[in-house]
């Protein structure tokens, strides 16, 4: 049962790397934690891999302080992994794809949206861990009960978006660049990526999880 655990876990982590790649590739805006992540990389002007593994060593620490319940396989796997996941699956679909098509980049966005909620959806239902920003959603709900995880997850994808565009100004980036990582994409994701992980949890992960334990 552990092992069945660790692999949806793992599968969770390296899916949703990918998928965040494909984001990339669409152009209409990445989920909203990559937003943030793109707004540090342009006031922080290092590799995204080794960035990712610093902001997230940040936010471990909040987890670990307040429920290190959290805090387990998974989250050391997306903590080292994820960044460079990302970067494999970005620049592999750049050179499948160097022009991509409108039609194209609507598919991406589309596969990859539902795909990361999917994965999200996996590795959190695998309770081995989940990744530091997820962490954080799921404290203030489960832990500081502040509300319904789809919600809070609404609120604090926002305060991502919003931090996002401030850093990268800050970071001397032009206004006009700050479309290419936050879009219509990224607003719909951050209204609609709880509802759908919740949605996967609910009619998909969890039911996958109690048939393993038959």
């Amino acid at each position: 049962m552990k092992t069945k655990r660790i692999l949806m876990s793992v599968m969770g982590v390296i899916v949703g790397g990918i998928s965040v790649g494909f984001f990339k590739l669409a152009a209409f805006g990445v989920d909203p934690f990559q937003s943030f992540m793109s707004g540090m990389e342009q006031l922080i002007p290092i590799d995204f891999g080794t960035l990712y593994v610093i902001v997230n060593a940040c936010l471990l620490l909040f987890a670990l302080i307040f429920d290190k319940h959290y805090i387990n396989i998974a989250t050391m796997v997306n903590l080292f992994l994820l960044g460079y996941v990302v970067d494999f699956s970005h620049n592999t679909l750049l050179t499948v794809f160097p022009e991509a098509t409108m039609v194209v980049r609507i598919v991406c966005f589309i596969f990859g949206f539902v795909v990361l909620c999917f994965a999200s959806s996996l590795y959190m239902t695998a309770d081995l861990g989940v990744s530091t920003y997820d962490a954080i959603a799921l404290i203030l709900t489960n832990k500081w009960k502040l509300g319904k995880f789809k919600y809070i997850r609404i609120a604090t994808d926002l305060v991502c978006v919003i931090l996002g565009a401030v850093l990268f100004i800050a970071g001397k980036g032009a206004i006009k660049d700050i479309p290419t990582f936050i879009g219509v994409g990224t607003i719909l994701t951050a209204f609609f990526m709880g509802p759908l992980i919740d949605f996967f949890n609910r009619k998909v992960a969890i039911p996958m999880l109690e048939k393993n334990k038959k």
